[in-house]
């Protein structure tokens, strides 16, 4: 992968998590680069990033507080996400990962050409979360 495009993934990686950037800010650099998606994983503290022709770079994540917990809790998960949604005051990345692995969530796969995030926890049960239109 080239320099210019770890850039951008970096950028988005650091922007989601001091908050500089939205979702949707981050989204659309990630596609005006040609990545198609990726993932976080919350037991490694990493996000790996997806090119359309194949190609990926993993990146570390600062960890956040807190495990992950056994048990997932697909109705958290969906409160969460509708918290990050309506953005309010109180919203953080960092505040939304913490909760996100206390609702047992291990990782997530964000796909742009799906226009869905697929949350899965550690007994691979999932929540599908389609892109607001």
């Amino acid at each position: 992968m080239d320099a210019e495009r770890i850039s951008v993934a970096e950028t988005c990686l650091h922007a989601a998590h001091d908050g500089s950037l939205s979702f949707p800010e981050i989204i659309g650099k990630l596609l005006a680069a040609d990545f198609e998606g990726y993932t976080i994983d919350y037991r490694r503290n990493s996000q790996t990033f997806y090119l359309t022709d194949g190609d990926s770079v993993a990146m570390d994540m600062e960890p956040s507080a807190g495990h992950v917990a056994a048990a997932f809790d697909a109705v958290e998960i969906e409160r969460l996400v509708r918290w990050a949604q309506a953005n309010p005051a109180d919203y953080s990345y960092v505040a939304f990962c913490e909760k996100a692995k206390g609702a047992g969530c291990a990782g997530y796969l964000v796909s742009f050409m799906g226009r869905r995030v697929v949350y899965f926890g550690r007994t691979a049960e999932t929540h599908v979360e389609h892109f607001p239109k």
